[in-house]
């Protein structure tokens, strides 16, 4: 039996520069990055939406705290949004205290480093963790972009090696050496460094080309912030 649709949590940093996104300056300008970083939060909370959680939160980190921060206030009522702060810590810490009130009806938690990410294979994850405990969605890069809990707390939040090449295959080693029981989400790519904004672009060329002209950007935001920056160039 399915369990009650979850919670979707938005999980994110505010977009000051020098702040967000520091792995492209050098490429781009502090100020590109950061819009950059604030169209990716946009495309992901309207993502969200399109994906009709039971609830939407951000879960935001700025520098004086989430409540206090004039952009994630107006985000969240822009899409509709609770707002809860990450708090301090590991990335572990901050994701398990973001999604520790929804043990009893579940949430699934996701990054914003994945714009081009259909809301159909976002609506799969989410669909997946009605049927099991813990879902992980794991990006190309070693890591994974969505994590979903329903239940009690899975031990991989703690003694992971974060932002390495390891993350995604040693919290499945402690799934399984605990047997509990996961589901995969669909694969697919962060956009993190300067190759990856070349790959975005290249992809959301292709599919500019090959989509109906009724149909719309999986990621309209950034489409338009690369466009306006000169990275991407539509030929129709």
């Amino acid at each position: 039996m399915k369990r009650a649709r979850p919670a979707l949590i938005v999980f994110c940093r505010e977009p000051t520069e020098h702040q967000v996104k520091t792995r492209l300056i050098g490429s781009m300008t502090p100020a590109a990055a950061a819009a950059l970083a604030d169209a990716f939060i946009r495309d992901a909370l309207a993502k969200a939406v399109s994906v009709r959680p039971a609830r939407i939160v951000i879960a935001a980190s700025a520098p004086d705290g989430a409540e206090h921060s004039k952009y994630f206030r107006r985000l969240a009522r822009r899409f509709g949004a609770d707002l809860m702060d990450q708090g301090d810590g590991s990335l572990g810490q901050r994701m398990a205290r973001s999604l520790e009130p929804f043990s009893s009806s579940g949430a699934l938690l996701i990054g914003t480093d994945t714009p081009s990410l259909p809301s159909a294979m976002l609506a799969a994850s989410l669909d997946a963790l009605r049927r099991t405990g813990v879902v992980i969605a794991p990006s190309l890069d070693g890591g994974y972009y969505a994590v979903g809990v329903s239940g009690a707390m899975p031990p991989i939040f703690t003694g992971i090696r974060w932002g390495t090449r390891g993350v995604f295959d040693s919290t499945i080693e402690r799934l399984e050496r605990n047997n509990v029981p996961y589901a995969f989400g669909p694969a697919w790519y962060d956009v993190d460094r300067w190759a990856d904004v070349i790959l975005l672009a290249a992809h959301l060329r292709m599919l500019a080309r090959t989509r109906p002209r009724t149909a719309s950007s999986p990621c309209p935001a950034t489409e338009s912030v690369l466009v306006r920056l000169g990275v991407l160039r539509h030929d129709r």
